[in-house]
């Protein structure tokens, strides 16, 4: 019975120390001016997943959980040695066609030494010939002479032609293999923090699999959800505040970034004005990126806050909601 009451007693202290310290802070918490909303969140980075183009074997990961990475730093490599092949063999067809060309180019001069010479001759035949001293028969065959040399130049001609094209198939077949060759090295498309490796090497991977997650670090935002009657009166561009659960002595500046234009949380049927305030709207405030990048090295997601939101443009922020922020930087 004695333990029992103990026990009892024991819930009714933890009971009153819970309560008072919920007290505490309601009287600690100073009452916000008009124009003002306090919501919480927790902040949260834009994700990026690096996935392989081509299937094939992960032969290297370069980076780990929690590695800093800088846009085109290589983070992941796929075995590429038949991707190679086919581009020393592309390379090849290249060079063969060159020599082609270059034995096109020396047929196509040829040809028209033996036209401008078929048109010499035929002029020397025709003029003896108007002075009787060369028969018609000659003057004819140098004649066919000219014609059969000039069929001749033409397809010369478009045998050059003919290996230009190739030529020119070739080089896009060795600029299309060497495209895909750089998709076997996998890069960070832009600044951030790894926050998963999905594969590891040795493993085959299928197109489009997933193998590096890392978080956009100067994308960095809270979602959290207002009433009807905030959300009306929400601007894009608001200026917010946001005050870290772990750093309450810091205030962050912010800015609201983005309003939904559907409710949630919506009831099935809105009829009353008490019914309509039930209906919340999911506002993202996001952190300026310069502010972002000046703070990398301790900038970090999931961590919860206070958001204070300035519904009203013209409210001025109270004293403890001045910009605090690390190394004696204030606004």
């Amino acid at each position: 019975m004695s333990r029992r009451i103990g026990l009892f007693a024991l819930g009714l202290l933890i009971a009153s120390l819970l309560l008072g310290i919920f007290a505490w802070r309601l009287v600690r918490e100073e009452p916000l001016p008009a124009g003002i909303y306090r919501t919480h969140g927790r902040s949260e980075a834009r994700r990026i997943d690096i996935a392989a183009r081509y299937g094939g074997r992960l032969v290297e990961v370069t980076v780990r959980e929690g590695d800093r990475v800088e846009a085109g730093q290589i983070v992941a490599r796929l075995d590429a040695s038949e991707v190679e092949a086919r581009l020393r063999e592309a390379e090849a067809t290249l060079h063969q066609a060159e020599q082609l060309l270059a034995e096109a180019r020396a047929l196509e001069r040829q040809r028209e030494s033996e036209l401008v010479f078929a048109i010499h001759e035929l002029e020397r035949a025709a003029s003896l010939g108007e002075r009787g001293f060369t028969p018609s028969q000659v003057v004819e065959l140098r004649r066919t002479q000219k014609a059969t040399a000039e069929a001749a130049l033409a397809a010369a001609r478009a045998g050059v032609a003919r290996a230009e094209a190739a030529i020119a198939a070739a080089r896009a077949t060795v600029e299309r293999i060497k495209t895909d060759l750089a998709e076997y090295t996998l890069r960070a498309p832009r600044a951030g923090r790894v926050q998963y490796r999905l594969a590891e090497p040795g493993e085959v991977l299928a197109p489009g699999a997933r193998v590096i997650a890392i978080l956009d670090l100067e994308d960095v935002f809270m979602t959290v959800f207002v009433p009807t009657s905030v959300a009306g009166r929400l601007r894009y561009g608001a200026p917010a505040r946001i005050v870290f659960d772990a750093a309450p002595q810091f205030v962050v500046p912010a800015e609201v970034s983005f309003v939904a234009s559907e409710a949630q949380f919506t009831p099935r049927f809105v009829e009353t004005e008490a019914e309509r305030e039930k209906l919340m709207f999911r506002v993202q405030v996001r952190i300026p990126p310069e502010l972002l990048r000046a703070y990398s090295d301790v900038v970090k997601t999931g961590v919860p806050g206070t958001v204070y939101l300035a519904v009203d443009p013209a409210v001025a922020w109270p004293e403890r909601l001045a910009v605090r922020l690390p190394n004696g930087r204030q606004s």
